[in-house]
């Protein structure tokens, strides 16, 4: 399980995330009689809030990641869960006390009509929907990452794992009680430590930072429809050519795509603040024409051959350049010198409706719009891959303009 550092830490964070859930949910019962004046209904109703609400939050992961292994969408639960947990703190502390002189538990709805309780069953359903965007990802990406004739070892590592920290949290539970702390105050301690468990791990592995950068960029004005991502190979070496419209372009089609892409782009546009690190990340190549710098053009060129023998899909946007007027601009030969130092399959891509987004150079300046343009609907093309021998730059551009037709 250690062999893949993303792997592992995924481990880390299922567990994590069973650490956190066992501690609430032994928790609970004791909770409830004694801080909110509950009877078994109100127990039964706060754990059925919970847990739905984790398989909610599992279900709409499957639909915002758009059935990939879109692990940029652990940052977003992480980030919820210690939100709603620490809000939950506060949330016990505010619901209304028993009536004077009450002595028997209040029923499910007695509580429901008390002061407090919908913040409090609100905090913990968001908890639940957050907690399943952080380890649904999570539990794919080790299936995804590891290879099959090791995926029944990682998994049982990954279960063993879970139940070491879920009888840690018993431990902690037990400790933090003994010592004269109090129920809430525990649950509070825990939401902030996932902040610094959270943190660990995307420092770790910061390809989970990048993925949620790039799911952030290309989700959070366009509505992406995909059509023929089929043709892009499942694995081995692969190019993919497309036109290149905007900055957002290589956000877009990295969160389009299944397999990770790294991305051969001018230096100029590698190296703008924060699309930097998602471009590192993801190891980018910069390159620069023969005329600019010919050492960073020999040093991209090395990488590329590097990269395709060691099988991994590569995106040139073979124009060199941002289209400056919405049109496909001719293909450089860059093209044809790759396939002829590494004779891989080829596959064209066009990107439609970008053009005009306030990532182009016509939409350039145009934020004051923003509100406009959310909900953006743009179009991800892929055709089916061409064969080395019969790719040529022309040819190539031939067919991507094909696909984009006249949606630029």
């Amino acid at each position: 399980a250690r062999e893949r550092k993303a792997v592992f830490q995924s481990i880390l964070g299922i567990s994590w995330f069973w650490l956190l859930g066992s501690v609430y949910l032994a928790q609970i019962p004791v909770l409830v009689p004694e801080r909110l004046a509950g009877g078994p209904s109100v127990v039964t109703l706060v754990l059925v809030s919970f847990t739905v609400a984790i398989g909610v939050g599992s279900l709409l992961c499957e639909r915002l990641s758009r059935r990939r292994v879109e692990i940029g969408l652990v940052p977003v639960g992480a980030v919820g869960v210690s939100v709603f947990g620490i809000d939950l703190h506060f949330a016990i502390a505010a619901v209304e006390s028993a009536p004077v002189g009450t002595e028997a538990l209040r029923d499910a709805f007695a509580f429901l009509g008390a002061e407090g309780a919908a913040r409090l069953l609100i905090d913990l359903c968001l908890m639940g929907v957050f907690a399943g965007l952080f380890v649904v990802p999570l539990q794919a990406n080790i299936q995804a990452r590891t290879p099959p004739d090791k995926r029944a070892r990682v998994i049982a590592a990954n279960n063993v794992l879970n139940a070491v920290f879920m009888v840690g949290g018993a431990g902690v539970a037990i400790a933090w009680l003994a010592l004269g702390g109090t129920l809430p105050t525990l649950l509070l301690a825990l939401a902030f430590a996932n902040i610094a468990v959270s943190v660990y791990i995307f420092r770790q592995v910061p390809e989970f930072t990048m993925r949620f950068l790039v799911w952030l960029v290309s989700h959070s004005v366009y509505r992406v429809r995909h059509r023929g991502l089929g043709n892009i190979p499942e694995r081995g070496a692969a190019v993919i050519v497309c036109n290149h419209v905007s900055y957002a372009d290589a956000p877009v089609l990295a969160g389009a795509v299944r397999r990770p892409i790294r991305f051969v782009m001018y230096k100029p546009i590698y190296d703008i603040p924060v699309l930097n690190f998602i471009f590192r990340t993801g190891r980018a190549i910069p390159i620069l024409g023969e005329r600019e710098d010919p050492a960073v053009l020999e040093a991209a060129f090395e990488a590329i051959r590097e990269g395709l023998a060691a099988g991994d899909l590569l995106c040139i946007f073979p124009e060199g350049k941002l289209t400056p007027d919405g049109e496909l601009g001719p293909f450089r030969k860059g093209i044809e010198r790759i396939l002829a130092e590494s004779a891989v399959p080829v596959v064209p891509m066009a990107l439609r409706g970008l053009w005009g987004s306030i990532y182009s150079r016509q939409g350039a300046g145009a934020f004051k719009k923003l509100p406009r343009q959310i909900g953006r609907r743009i179009d991800v093309v892929a055709a089916a891959p061409v064969h080395p021998r019969d790719a040529t730059a022309d040819g190539l551009r031939v067919r991507v303009l094909e696909l984009r037709g006249d949606a630029a």
